[in-house]
């Protein structure tokens, strides 16, 4: 007579069949996804546990606003950031500069705290206005009663709370931490004349932010975990001549127990793309950034090191293209050059930060306006001294990161990175670092 046993299952090699070759992390609080359709029209979707639900569906609307011009929007906010905070010169009431005070006093000032406080609300209050704009006017403007159902959720969700996880998944590219939301959004607002009170209406303020574009853009998941991490500084030697920044620091702290790399030229670069065996855990680029035109075509970012020939998308692509998805390089990469978080035509593959994305990139950061050095070098500083460190994530150090700066020292530039990717990556070790680390990698 057969007798059924009863099984206890202790391990499960298998994880029952559930997963992908690739690492799993918790899902994002919220998702905001925006479709193009027949590059005419624009579909947005909402979903994630923090976002009130209808029946347990995603919310999604079709809406009125056309891709072009939420193009045109995000790159006016970019040029007001620049024009309004960036290049704004104080003047007497004769209209000649003040006498004793820095020209370009937010572009050569981190610490801003000693600043006429009306002088910095007037204008962070103009950008909060232009960012609230661009979200529930141009995007999400119009009257139709479903796209205004839709402005209300996703507005309650993103002011509900603070630090949330939020992704943007989108071809459309938005320089969404620069985005606002209305002060009637936040509960309980401040109503001071004071910047603090304005700073929580910015979503990079508020939350952890990534924008995404495209389905699976690594297929194969994350190799072994390195015992002393390999880190590169691809820089051009020629910024900073006069020692106004803290660069100097930067180099030295990405030469602190790991495998140093560093890079000035164009040809260090491009032969270090076209090496099959190129793993590095963290690429940096402190660089000049600029629009190159193609003839007729858009155009697109390149980068300058040391030397004058630019590189660009296609110049990683034409590099790593043959490597395929089992490739070594699946490195954390900080592009702190002008524009670098800026994709030209909407996040089309023309961008830089995309490119090294879909060869193996694991996140890109960079700024989404022409950053003035002293700050760049500053947030470089904070950023990569927590990355090093292995312990955090780059959505919640870049997060932390811009509001130590706006709440400690009044300064909203930290709010101007974009983190394409990556909100769930950090530097992992698998020991401590080695005796010998520090050492500089052979090129």
């Amino acid at each position: 007579m057969s007798t059924e046993l009863r099984v206890r299952v202790v391990q499960d090699p298998s994880r029952g069949f559930t997963t992908l070759p690739d690492e799993l992390t918790r899902a994002p609080d919220i998702t905001v996804s925006l479709d193009v359709l027949a590059e005419d029209r624009v579909r947005a979707r909402l979903h994630g546990p923090a976002v009130p639900s209808l029946h347990g569906t995603e919310h999604r609307v079709d809406l009125s606003v056309r891709p072009v011009d939420v193009r045109a929007a995000s790159a006016r906010l970019c040029r007001l950031w620049k024009e309004l905070l960036v290049d704004h010169r104080p003047s007497a009431s004769d209209g000649r500069p003040e006498p004793g005070t820095p020209e370009h006093p937010y572009a050569s000032l981190v610490d801003l705290r000693h600043r006429p406080a009306a002088e910095l609300y007037d204008i962070l209050d103009e950008l909060c206005i232009a960012g609230s704009e661009l979200l529930f006017g141009t995007l999400l403007g119009g009257v139709d009663p479903r796209v205004e159902r839709f402005r209300a959720y996703l507005a309650e969700a993103l002011a509900a709370t603070e630090g949330l996880r939020v992704r943007f998944d989108s071809e459309l590219h938005v320089p969404w931490p620069m985005v606002c939301l209305r002060p009637e959004d936040v509960p309980d607002p401040e109503q001071s004349g004071s910047p603090s009170a304005l700073f929580p209406l910015f979503l990079g303020h508020r939350h952890q932010i990534e924008q995404t574009g495209g389905a699976y853009p690594w297929l194969t998941g994350r190799h072994e975990t390195p015992a002393v991490p390999t880190v590169s500084l691809n820089h051009d030697t020629r910024l900073d001549r006069k020692g106004l920044t803290r660069a100097p620091e930067v180099a030295r702290l990405l030469a602190k127990d790991t495998y140093f790399v560093e890079r000035t030229t164009r040809r260090e670069l491009v032969s270090a793309l076209a090496d099959a065996g190129l793993c590095e855990q963290l690429m940096y680029f402190w660089c000049h950034g600029r629009f190159v035109t193609n003839g007729s075509q858009p155009p697109a970012l390149a980068l300058q090191l040391t030397d004058e020939p630019a590189f660009d998308a296609q110049t990683v692509r034409e590099r790593r293209r043959r490597f395929g998805e089992g490739s070594l390089f699946q490195p954390f990469v900080l592009l702190n050059a002008c524009h670098a978080g800026v994709p030209e035509g909407g996040g089309d593959l023309a961008f830089l930060g995309g490119a090294l994305i879909h060869a193996g990139a694991r996140g890109v950061l960079g700024p989404q306006i022409e950053m003035p050095q002293v700050f760049a070098a500053e947030y470089a500083l904070e950023f990569l001294a927590r990355y090093l460190r292995g312990t955090d994530t780059a959505g919640a150090i870049a997060h932390a990161v811009a509001r130590r700066f706006a709440d400690e020292l009044g300064n909203p530039l930290g709010f101007a990175y974009a983190l394409h990717c990556g909100m769930d990556t950090r530097l992992e070790r698998a020991v401590s670092p080695a005796a010998g680390s520090g050492q500089e990698a052979a090129v």
